[in-house]
């Protein structure tokens, strides 16, 4: 690891350049030669899994093998064989999900006309002369006659194969729909026969998965037609595939959409991304669900062996990939990213799947790394700090095999990164410490206050970095401005000669990501987002960091009257030229001087006009948010990543690298009584039934304290309120006497009170006056 603090990453393959557009050649070739997080088939539809190479399942009785791309076509007549892409086919697919080492996505609009789907002539539909008033009416006569007849027929030939599929849903059969917003289906009528399916008679729903076996198996000549494609996007939505004996079949579906060439995977993103919200939330539930059961089944002999079928995770982790990239589309999201977290994952051996990407990358080994999506903040937080124990533990090795080497007597000491600072000069001894100390950042860390006999088991590290975080963030510090109406700090973009304060902070948030400490700092998500542009600090020196792609969103959670502003004037309908009378040119206040700065070369001579304000607009957000505070942000970037450096923060959102800084503000005071752990007491005594009662009676600022005086951080764990260990300890002592509390061990220690009013009183006072040991 060199002196920087970058972190080998794994080797790409040379597909993954091509994979990314043409704007981004020169940009960032250092994150080019990272292997993409979701391959567009190297796991998924190439169907490998951890080391297991091309082995095919059975599909019932109906499938004995399957023939690489080459033989399939050599035997077109052979109607028994599924025709998927054989693993170099599928690897030269460049990626469709969004990569978080990547942070542009490709979308259908941008592609070069090489890599767009070529526009097929439509095969001719048959007749389909039902429409969705009369298979309701077909459905209610049921109700009255008993008989199914019409019903059977009209699902026996809708899914007997794909034409019949789009004769029956398509809005015209005669158009040819070929946009990527419009799927031409009828959505209203797909979703009465699914709903009215599983209503049915059993021997209905067999005719339906034996007409989609049949529909699979079908011979496929050429190109995939946007009918075939519509055709995949009405069966992924079936709800039989919730059934654990419908699998087998939902497996090989979801296989030849994931063999899909990227262009068409970028329509079914955007059909996709039409869905309702309940039906989108439906059909990401029955995927998370698919890869769980077959991870843990509960009847193994439901499935073929795993050797059989190592090809369904990653074919289904594909798909989901879709859905995540169709998610990402709509602003607001249809769904909340946590809501494709599988907490299943959290259940297997993470650090295995961690490193099989770390070393294999792109390649033919499938990992969920390569799908980060789907792994829950918990579990991830689980990798990175295994990751940064490993990191701790090989280099206080080498500290030791140092000290050895030149024959000196080892310190136990060497084996952590010690900081001793005064109170009185905090921030300029922790930085003279840290400074010092650049090579021993990701050993383990205690802190010691000079002239306190405090020893460090946590609570005193806790506690120097609320006290650190508490006077750099001051407004008087000068570093950061608190913005009232979005109640966040941001950079003072006031230039100075040293930025090494900023460079302090960011190692303070690398330090408290790496020893699992939750920090109160209100920074807005643009800051996390800036943080991982790029994940991993670029090898050339010359490549800027720290910046990324701003709009009016971002600069809303910062500073929401001026973003409303420039709102106002894009929406603007007169001439604003006359009546803004303004040029591409900003002012700012820097201690008491206003200074201009041009937004383009000759920006003071260039108006705001209604033909150029968009460009205005995007100058604008990009100098107060990446221009302006540049060596700050940098700074700040350089100090994070050299305490942070890993690849495992390529697995990770910017919401979730804030909530691993910050933990969540969002207290559950009865998720913390029902894990408190008791010593001395029991949960029914009187003083616990009192305390209890208070606590959770108490104002959320109260809580806050409480939670402060006892953990030494008032935020709340990835892990939740369970995470904490909380513990009430019985105090032998006075009942004169207020509440003590260890923070290094999250404990507080109760004497036996009286009466409620008492302990109400002796705990406000003990929680409202609790900084410092008080020992000088």
């Amino acid at each position: 690891m060199s002196e920087a603090g970058r972190v080998p990453s794994p080797a790409a393959p040379p597909e993954v350049a091509a994979a990314a557009p043409d704007e981004k050649k020169g940009k960032e070739p250092e994150r080019e030669k990272l292997p993409p997080i979701v391959s567009a088939g190297a796991g998924a539809a190439a169907g490998l899994d951890r080391g297991s190479k091309g082995q095919i399942s059975t599909f019932s009785s109906f499938i004995s093998t399957v023939n690489q791309k080459k033989e399939a076509t050599e035997n077109r007549s052979s109607p028994t064989h599924l025709v998927f892409p054989n693993i170099k086919n599928v690897r030269d697919l460049p990626p469709i999900c969004l990569d978080v080492r990547q942070k542009q996505r490709v979308s259908v609009d941008a592609l070069p006309s090489e890599m767009k789907a070529p526009v097929l002539s439509e095969s001719v539909l048959p007749n389909q002369s039902k429409t969705m008033k009369d298979f309701q009416e077909d459905i209610e006569k049921v109700k009255s006659s008993g008989d199914w007849k019409a019903v059977h027929d009209f699902y026996l030939t809708t899914f007997d194969s794909f034409p019949e599929l789009n004769a029956a849903f398509k809005k015209d059969a005669t158009a040819s729909f070929n946009t990527i917003e419009d799927s031409g289906i009828n959505a209203k009528f797909v979703n009465a026969v699914y709903d009215a399916l599983l209503n049915t008679p059993q021997d209905i729903q067999k005719t339906v998965l034996k007409g989609i076996i049949n529909s699979l198996l079908r011979e496929w000549k050429g190109p995939r037609t946007k009918d075939d494609l519509r055709a995949y996007f009405i069966l992924l939505q079936n709800p039989q595939f919730s059934n654990t004996s419908t699998y087998v079949i939902h497996a090989h579906l979801l296989r030849q959409i994931a063999a899909l060439v990227e262009a068409d995977h970028h329509f079914l993103v955007h059909w996709l991304k039409k869905l309702s919200q309940k039906r989108f939330k439906q059909l990401v539930e029955r995927l998370l669900q698919f890869i769980s059961l077959r991870l843990f089944p509960a009847k193994p002999e439901e499935f073929p062996p795993i050797t059989k079928c190592s090809w369904w995770i990653p074919s289904a982790s594909k798909v989901l990939a879709l859905l995540n990239t169709a998610n990402s589309l709509v602003h607001p999201p249809l769904i909340p990213y946590t809501d494709f977290y599988n907490s299943t994952l959290d259940h297997i051996d993470l650090m295995e799947e961690y490193h099989t990407w770390q070393s294999f990358g792109n390649s033919h080994r499938f990992s969920f790394c390569q799908y980060p999506f789907v792994i829950s903040i918990a579990a991830k937080k689980i990798i990175i700090q295994r990751d940064s124990e490993q990191q701790m533990i090989s280099i206080a090795r080498q500290s030791l095999v140092d000290k050895v080497s030149r024959r000196q007597r080892p310190d136990m000491n060497m084996l952590f990164l010690n900081m001793k600072v005064r109170r009185t000069h905090l921030v300029s001894d922790s930085l003279d410490e840290l400074t010092r100390k650049r090579a021993d950042l990701k050993k383990k860390l205690k802190v010691t206050f000079v002239g306190e006999a405090g020893l460090d088991m946590g609570g005193l590290t806790k506690e120097w970095f609320l006290l650190l975080i508490r006077q750099i963030f001051h407004p008087d510090y000068g570093m950061f401005t608190y913005h009232k109406d979005s109640h966040c700090h941001w950079f003072s973009s006031f230039k100075c000669d040293n930025y090494s304060e900023f460079r302090l902070v960011g190692i303070l948030m690398g330090l408290a990501v790496y020893n699992s400490i939750t920090l109160d700092i209100r920074f807005p998500p643009c800051c996390y987002k800036k943080l991982l542009s790029p994940p991993i600090i670029p090898s050339d020196q010359n490549i800027p960091v720290g910046i990324c792609n701003v709009t009016t969103d971002d600069l809303c959670q910062i500073m929401p009257e001026l973003a409303h502003g420039l709102s106002e004037l894009l929406s603007y309908e007169g001439n604003v030229e006359e009546d803004f009378y303004s040029t591409f040119q900003v002012f700012q206040e820097e201690f008491g001087i206003i200074k201009s700065y041009n937004l383009k070369p000759g920006g003071d001579k260039i108006p705001v006009t209604n033909q150029n304000r968009k460009e205005y607009v995007q100058l604008y957000i990009d100098f107060l948010l990446n221009k302006s505070i540049y060596k700050q942000f940098a700074a700040f970037y350089y100090g994070f990543h050299s305490v942070c450096a890993s690849n495992a923060l390529m697995l990770l959102r910017p919401e979730e690298v804030e909530i691993l800084v910050c933990g969540s503000p969002e207290l559950d005071m009865h998720a913390l009584q029902r894990s408190t752990q008791y010593e001395g007491y029991a949960k029914t005594d009187l003083t616990i039934r009192y305390f209890w009662d208070v606590v959770l009676g108490f104002p959320l600022d109260l809580q806050k304290k409480l939670l402060h005086f006892t953990t030494g951080s008032d935020r709340v764990p990835v892990g939740g309120m369970a995470d904490l260990n909380f513990k009430i300890s019985k105090n032998e002592t006075s009942t004169n006497w207020l509440p003590v509390a260890h923070t290094c061990f999250n404990q507080l220690c109760l004497p036996p009170y009286k009466s409620k009013k008492d302990l109400k009183q002796k705990l406000i006072i003990g929680i409202s006056n609790s900084e410092g040991f008080g020992l000088e």
